[in-house]
Parts: C-alpha cells; sequence; structure tokens
C-alpha cells in the first residue's frame, strides 16, 4: 500500500493502526500539520469539524509521546486535550483508542454530567493523556486529583465554541497553569477577536494552517426547502421518513421540548428515534449517539447546543425541522451529511413564522434554496408569508401540532421523497474524524 510523505514520517504501530481503519491518503489538514507537528512546532488551524483536525492532532501526539517513553505518574498527565462538549471529548477518546491501540499509552476522558470517581480512579492509575471540558477538569484541578505541571502537548479544540459557551474564563485559567516550555495547538473554525487575541497569548511562532471545507461541502448537498404549516411539520416529516432513502436522518428541533416532542411522535409511529440535548443525562447522550452511529436509531433529534461536536459518518439526511435563529448555523447543520467525497440531502421546513429565517439563509449561502411545491403539505401563506407574519415567534411560544393527516388524494411527494437514489461510494478513503 502506498503512504503519503504525511503519514510515511509516522512510527510503525501508527501506520499499521492508520491502514487497519482503511485510510490511504491523508486530509489536507493532516498532509499540512503532521510534519511540523511531528517536528514540536505550535500550531495556529483554522478548521471545522470534519476536515480530519483530530486525527492530525492525535497521530503526532501519540507519536511524541511514544518517542518520549516517559511514564504515566498519578495525577499528572503528559498530554492535555481540552474541549468545549462532552460529546466531542468522548469522541476524540474513542479515536485516541483506535489510533493508539498497537502502543502503550493511557488516557482517559474528564466532562460533568457523570460521577467523577471512575475518572478519578483513571487518573490515580496514571494516564499520559487527558482529555477534558473545562468545567470538570478545573473541578478536578481543585480537589487536588490533577496537576498539570507535566503536561508537554497542550491541545485547544473548537475555541470559538468555548468562547460561545462562556468558557474562555476558565481556559485562560488552565492554560496559567501549564508549564511554559511545551507544545501547543489551537484549533477554531473561526477567528472572532477575542479567540484571536487567546491565540496569540497561547502560541509561540505557530505554523498557520487554514483549511475552509465549507463551499465544497455544500455544493455536494441536495439542499430543498419545504413551505409548510406548522401544525403539518409532523404529518411532512413521516412521509419523508416514509422513503427507504432516508437511511440515517439527523433532525435539528428549535427547543428541547420540541426535540422531545418530534421523538415521541416518531416513536408512535414505530419509527426508531432518540433525542439528544442539555436536559439529557450524560449516560442517555452516549447511549443514543452510540446507537444512531450503529444504525440501531435511525433518527436522531438535536438542538444546536447539544449537537455541537457530533461527527458520524454516513448520516444520508438532515432536516431542519425548525430553521435556526441564525444563518451560519444552516451551514453548520447541513454540513453533518456529504461526509469523506459522500452526497447528502438537507431538507428545510418552513412555516410562516420562519419566513424571514429562511430569506436570511438564503442571503448568507449567497443562493436560493430550491423548494419542493409537490409535497402534499405545501403552504402558500408560509411560502408568501411578509412582515410581522413572516417574523419568528418569541422563544418559549408553544403551539400543539395536530394529527398526522394522509396526503391529499392523487398527490404524492414527487420532490424529496420519491427521488431516485444517489450512487453512494462506501470506500473510505481519505477523511479521519
Amino acid at each position: 500500500m502506498e503512504t503519503s510523505s504525511a503519514f510515511a514520517a509516522l512510527l510503525g504501530p501508527l501506520q499499521k493502526a492508520v491502514a487497519s481503519e482503511g485510510y490511504t491518503q491523508p486530509t489536507p489538514i493532516q498532509e499540512q500539520s503532521i510534519p511540523h507537528l511531528l517536528a514540536g512546532r505550535d500550531l495556529l488551524g483554522c478548521a471545522q469539524t470534519g476536515t480530519g483536525k483530530t486525527a492530525a492532532f492525535i497521530l503526532p501526539l501519540l507519536q511524541r509521546l511514544t518517542e518520549m517513553n516517559h511514564r504515566a505518574e498519578p495525577g499528572k498527565p503528559l498530554a492535555l486535550v481540552l474541549t468545549p462538549t462532552r460529546e466531542l471529548a468522548a469522541q476524540i477518546g474513542d479515536h485516541l483508542k483506535i489510533y493508539g491501540q498497537h502502543l502503550r499509552i493511557r488516557h482517559t476522558t474528564i466532562y460533568g454530567g457523570v460521577g467523577q470517581h471512575p475518572q478519578v480512579k483513571a487518573l490515580q492509575r496514571g494516564c499520559h493523556v487527558v482529555i477534558a471540558t473545562p468545567g470538570r477538569l478545573e473541578d478536578l484541578i481543585q480537589q487536588g486529583h490533577l496537576r498539570l505541571n507535566r503536561v508537554t502537548y497542550f491541545v485547544l479544540d473548537e475555541a470559538d465554541r468555548m468562547l460561545d459557551m462562556g468558557f474562555i474564563p476558565a481556559v485562560r485559567r488552565i492554560i496559567h497553569q501549564l508549564p511554559a516550555k511545551r507544545q501547543s495547538l489551537f484549533f477554531s473554525a473561526t477567528m472572532p477577536p477575542v479567540v484571536a487575541k487567546l491565540a496569540a497569548d497561547l502560541l509561540h511562532e505557530p505554523t498557520r494552517i487554514t483549511i475552509d471545507p465549507g463551499q465544497p461541502t455544500v455544493e455536494r448537498i441536495g439542499q430543498t426547502i419545504c413551505f409548510v404549516d406548522r401544525e403539518d411539520k409532523d404529518a411532512l416529516l413521516l412521509d419523508i421518513l416514509a422513503n427507504p432513502q432516508t437511511e440515517r436522518v439527523l433532525v435539528f428541533a428549535r427547543t428541547k421540548h420540541g426535540a422531545d416532542r418530534v421523538v415521541k411522535k416518531l416513536t408512535r409511529e414505530g419509527i426508531h428515534s432518540a433525542a439528544i440535548h442539555g436536559n439529557k443525562s450524560q449516560s442517555s447522550r452516549t447511549a443514543a449517539l452510540h446507537q444512531f452511529r450503529s444504525g440501531t436509531t435511525r433518527v436522531l433529534v438535536a438542538t444546536d447546543l447539544a449537537a455541537r461536536g457530533i461527527d458520524v459518518d454516513g448520516i444520508t439526511h438532515v432536516i431542519n425541522y425548525d430553521l435556526p435563529e441564525e444563518p451560519e448555523t444552516y451551514v453548520h447543520r447541513i454540513g453533518r451529511t456529504a461526509r469523506a467525497g459522500a452526497a447528502g440531502d438537507s431538507v428545510s421546513f418552513c412555516a410562516a413564522r420562519e419566513r424571514d429565517l429562511s430569506r436570511a439563509i438564503e442571503r448568507t449561502i449567497g443562493k436560493a434554496i430550491s423548494v419542493d411545491t409537490s409535497h402534499a403539505f405545501h403552504s402558500d401563506t408560509a411560502q408568501n408569508a411578509h412582515g410581522d407574519a413572516a417574523r419568528p415567534e418569541p422563544r418559549g411560544t408553544f403551539r400543539p401540532a395536530r394529527p398526522h393527516r394522509r396526503p391529499k388524494s392523487g398527490v404524492r411527494m414527487d420532490g424529496l421523497a420519491s427521488r431516485q437514489p444517489r450512487s453512494r461510494s462506501r470506500k473510505r478513503t481519505s477523511p479521519f474524524r
């Protein structure tokens, strides 16, 4: 098997792990960053989830720790990966286990929402790598279970999400406890001023890499908007899911209550589904993600906050049951399909009160979204809404949906639901997640 220059520099056990996962070519961020990271340089990466950045920093991390050959001391990790969400921390831990399967590198994940005892026990046994969210990490440091004075490899992932979630002060406190002599990696999809200042304070003469997969990915996504009365959204969702082409579906709801309500409706109709949002326990969120990845659960209904960091292969459809209030969020949502060069579809439901939101999204992406008027629940009222009738309802407004009604006689879904299957390559040739 031919190996690219970036992978050729890896140790044999790492190359073996890469090959066992079926990957032969690195993604652009891996190709550009791995040589610099193996050389010990700091790195500033402007990259989103889905570009392969996780493997880009895990592979050099594992190699440098192996070459150092230092034993793991209780409560004193050699590497720290800081992430904004529990889901992302768990995913990074899974990938570290996969790529380090032939190495003697121990790691643990630390996050809130679960009991701390197993995490403390893992720290006491000694870990080379800790993957953590800021809140639980600070808790364990304050309790004396963890010290950062041996950290030589530090990764700050999704820094802009840290800002969104109010974690920047905690991140700065954690950085203050790190040794001055270390290798630091900083990743962020965007660079608002506060994030840029944090990067400048953290990094020393970094290599700068910018990967922007947004436009190419969006171009591979079939984007459709369905104008529908709010009370008919459930019926439209069920009709779309009746199509066997909707194999693995991620549905976005505006609120936690809305996500639960959609799942309850789907479950009553015999569709395996689960909700993931901030009110769910960590164990239930982890179980829902596992079942979605394995295919046991066909539909995952999520809020935007809970979906951060979710990176699941093979999502065939993203359905915006509710349109996002921020147009940029639309791009992040639909980008969870069409991964690894595959095709994918997004369908957005737009009620009258969401019409201004849909117009803002089209201005942001620079083009009109294809309108499907063939479905049985098309609403001219929603499509033509203007003024006060097109403005979003304030948060907390809730109107129960009407019972599912069947499509009008003689009308069938000639849009998404009747679309011919696209050929999707199942071969995994490049992206690491």
